[in-house]
């Protein structure tokens, strides 16, 4: 059994901004491995987050965020349940963090179901027709339309990119690692994005 350290608990606790208890409990539960308490911590987050999934958010921040040079920019509206949670530093660098994300990968739709239907299908059928022209069958290129599609939600929608403070994560990941610890269901409304001679208009 791996001895648990109050440094590895504070390691741990930096990585994730879990509380110290919870940090400490997981790492127990994983015998001091550090990715799978964070593994541990997330699911322990996801689990916090589907509870509170009908919960009305109707308090929150606009946050923006100008990158340097003033020619890219985003606004984001990120909610929670109470005017307490929305006030605090975590909120607030939460919902900067996603202003930041939005500025940078430019995502298109906030969720995979935001995603119009005809839009989905187009993109479905350019998969089939770029497998069919490799050569593949069609029940193959089937499959690999399929798999391209995942990585279209991966690229255009904000909740299943890559966070780019840290890769192994995604956005829903974030939010559902801060509604645990929290303890409010957390939640995107809209978003928009700058980019200097161009206009786009991103919502829920």
């Amino acid at each position: 059994m791996a001895v648990i350290t109050t440094d590895l608990v504070k390691q741990l606790r930096e990585k994730t901004g879990a509380g110290m208890m919870d940090c400490k409990r997981a790492l127990e539960e994983t015998n001091g491995d550090m990715e799978a308490a964070i593994e541990y911590l997330r699911k322990k987050g996801a689990a916090t987050a589907a509870k509170r999934a009908d919960r009305e958010t109707n308090q929150g921040v606009i946050e923006a965020y100008i990158h340097a040079g003033g020619r890219i920019g985003s606004m984001v509206e990120l909610n929670c349940e109470t005017d307490f949670v929305a006030k605090t530093p975590d909120f607030k660098q939460l919902a900067h963090d996603i202003a930041m994300q939005i500025a940078a990968m430019n995502p298109l739709y906030i969720r995979k179901e935001d995603v119009p239907a005809e839009v989905l299908n187009k993109e479905i059928e350019i998969y089939k027709q770029q497998a069919v022209n490799e050569g593949k069958p069609a029940h193959i290129a089937e499959k690999i339309a399929q798999g391209r599609v995942e990585k279209y939600y991966q690229e255009f929608c904000l909740m299943e990119q890559s966070f780019i403070k840290d890769s192994g994560k995604t956005i829903r990941d974030l939010l559902d690692e801060a509604t645990g610890k929290i303890g409010e269901k957390i939640s995107i409304r809209r978003f928009q994005r700058y980019h200097l001679g161009e206009y786009t208009n991103n919502q829920a």
